[in-house]
């Protein structure tokens, strides 16, 4: 069992940065892989970027290829998405998710999410 926090949501300017965190509870989480999600209203939950278990691979949508970056630090449990250059269709509530068999770009994929952090980006 995994739970999921994340934080570092906000309201930002179109061309500026923030980076969200995930922090989670148990032994396991250097077992997971881990992505991010985002669910803009009215739309779909899609898929943003994705990390093996040890960080050495990621994956990133087209969208925010360049722009965004997943990262993790097992020895925090935590995830990191540093997003920079946003636009206003980056404004969505974002979700970190968790899966102990690798990782993936759909929904389904995902056994654990967080409650989600709200970003808005304002032109």
């Amino acid at each position: 069992q995994v739970q999921l926090v994340e934080s570092g949501g906000g309201l930002v300017q179109a061309g500026g940065s923030l980076r969200l965190s995930c922090a989670a509870s148990g032994r396991t989480f250097s077992s997971y892989a881990m992505g991010w999600f985002r669910q803009a209203p009215g739309k779909e939950r899609e898929f943003v970027a994705a990390i093996t278990w040890s960080g050495g691979s990621t994956y990133n949508a087209d969208s925010v290829k360049g722009r965004f970056t997943i990262s993790r630090v097992n020895a925090k449990n935590t995830v990191y998405l540093q997003m920079n250059s946003l636009k206003p269709e980056d404004t969505a509530v974002y979700y970190c998710a968790a899966n102990p068999r690798g990782w993936g770009t759909s929904v389904a994929h995902y056994d654990y999410w967080g409650q989600g952090t709200q970003v808005t980006v304002s032109s």
